[in-house]
């Protein structure tokens, strides 16, 4: 579930802030001055005819007379952060959409999700915006409930009908295309949904795909954490001075190796490299080296700012040092979890370990046993790995790879049959290059009595997936890797 949380018309609200209590209620926000256009309006704005993209001349002619306020973008970005540092303490994870809008993953967190919301606002408390949060389960349907009214809870399963009463205008389209749409007699998203998905996806573009989706409450946008500012940094002060270049070469070597040690905790390199220089006479000297190729290797980092450091002059005794690193980018190398064609059993066990750490379950070992249904066909137990023993006449040679089938839950899909055989699968539907099938699985001398026909397809995006068709309804069953 995501945990939204938004601002209607942040930029404004920000720059509303510095003249509380004007003289007239309507509003509007200029990228500047002279010669402006505009950017935002509120309701009172928008109510009197100013639009947003609008010149101020047009919108002063089109409103008479309305407050006029001048975007600031530093101090709304600025603002924004530390609204971004606040949610820090409601979850880890956070996806900072701008605008004033920002989503929070709450998977694993405790509680449900009135308590989170309960957090945020406690969280947020003490800056003066008007937030709206709201809890769904995508961006888009969650946005939609914050601005439709603040602290809904959208269920698993309510994504459409709680989005299909709102206007076109929350899929932030043009204008142009929503009075086109109006024209046609849809002015709701529940309207859109109505509309068949492949005829409107090519009158309106592959764009349009994405509205339809939008508007029937599903949204397949990434949740995109986004990155820590992390800034890393090692002094060094004491007792007397540097009088010598040796003794200022030693202190550097010291600082390089802490900073680097702290850079391989956290599995960083640095891109760049500064030096903060005070002198006993007060005097500070800053020296930055941008390196070309990011690293944490300690002599390239040693050599890089001694040669900065070298053929300078100070004043006086140097008195302290500050080494910092920044614009610090991932150090990993990736690795297989099994390398070579016939790794040893070390290496598979250590693979196991570090499968079972991060999906926090012990491996199980999967056989098969006969029986009529895909699903009954595999039995689990415990995995141990032992040396194994081949019976005599079994080649050990690599054997051909096929494609395995690997077991989903069971959920329902739609898909278009033509000439009794499965034509398009899915929503938004893919077609089918081939398939294979159907196979009858009957078994009716049960008390739970199993009809079904399965067949496997093979998408146009390359997916190969086992579906079955049991009543009028089609689901899916397993998917090929």
């Amino acid at each position: 579930m995501l945990l939204c949380i938004s601002v209607p018309l942040y930029r404004l609200q920000v720059a509303s802030q510095l003249c509380a209590g004007v003289a007239h209620p309507a509003m509007l926000l200029a990228d500047k001055r002279e010669r402006g256009r505009v950017l935002e309006a509120n309701d009172q704005a928008l109510k009197a005819g100013a639009r947003a993209g609008m010149t101020l001349v047009q919108a002063q002619a089109a409103a008479g007379d309305v407050t006029i306020l001048v975007h600031d973008a530093q101090r709304s970005a600025q603002q924004w952060e530390d609204v971004i540092d606040a949610l820090d303490a409601v979850s880890p994870l956070i996806d900072d959409a701008g605008k004033g809008t920002a989503y929070l993953h709450m998977r694993g967190l405790p509680d449900g999700p009135q308590d989170w919301i309960a957090r945020a606002k406690e969280a947020l408390f003490g800056i003066e915006l008007p937030f709206r949060t709201a809890v769904a389960s995508n961006k888009f349907v969650s946005r939609a409930a914050a601005i439709s009214a603040d602290g809904t809870v959208c269920e698993p399963g309510c994504e459409r009908g709680l989005v299909a009463p709102l206007s076109l205008e929350l899929l932030e389209i043009e204008p142009k295309l929503v009075e086109r749409l109006r024209l046609l007699g849809i002015a709701r998203l529940g309207e859109l949904a109505a509309l068949p998905h492949g005829p409107f996806v090519r009158r309106f573009g592959s764009a349009a795909a994405r509205w339809h989706s939008c508007a029937q409450g599903l949204d397949e946008t990434p949740f995109l954490p986004r990155a820590h500012h992390v800034h890393i940094e090692a002094a060094l002060y004491g007792e007397g001075s540097a009088q010598t270049e040796e003794q200022v070469y030693f202190a550097l070597r010291m600082l390089v190796i802490r900073v680097t040690e702290d850079l391989s905790r956290l599995g960083k390199r640095a891109g760049i490299l500064f030096l903060e220089v005070e002198c006993e006479d007060a005097q500070t000297y800053r020296l930055e080296a941008r390196i070309a190729q990011p690293t944490a290797q300690p002599s390239m980092l040693f050599d890089l700012m001694r040669a900065k450091v070298e053929g300078l002059v100070f004043d006086s005794p140097i008195a302290g040092l500050r080494l910092g690193a920044s614009q610090l980018e991932d150090g990993g190398v990736p690795a297989t979890l099994l390398s070579g064609s016939d790794p040893d059993a070390a290496v598979v066990e250590l693979a196991i370990a570090r499968l079972e750490s991060a999906l926090q379950r012990p491996p199980q070992r999967a056989r098969l046993r006969r029986a009529n249904r895909m699903e009954a066909q595999f039995s689990y137990d415990g995995f141990e790995c032992k040396p194994a023993h081949l019976p005599a006449g079994v080649s050990a040679l690599q054997t051909p790879l096929r494609p395995q089938m690997r077991l989903v839950d069971v959920t329902e899909i739609d898909v278009r049959m033509l000439q009794n055989a499965p034509a398009f699968v899915g929503s938004p539907p893919q077609a089918v290059v081939k398939y294979a099938g159907p196979w009858r699985v009957s078994e009716t001398w049960f008390e739970e009595a199993v009809i079904r026909d399965e067949y496997d397809v093979l998408l146009e995006d390359g997916a190969l997936y086992r579906i079955y068709r049991q009543g009028s309804s089609w689901y899916l069953q397993g998917a090929y890797d």
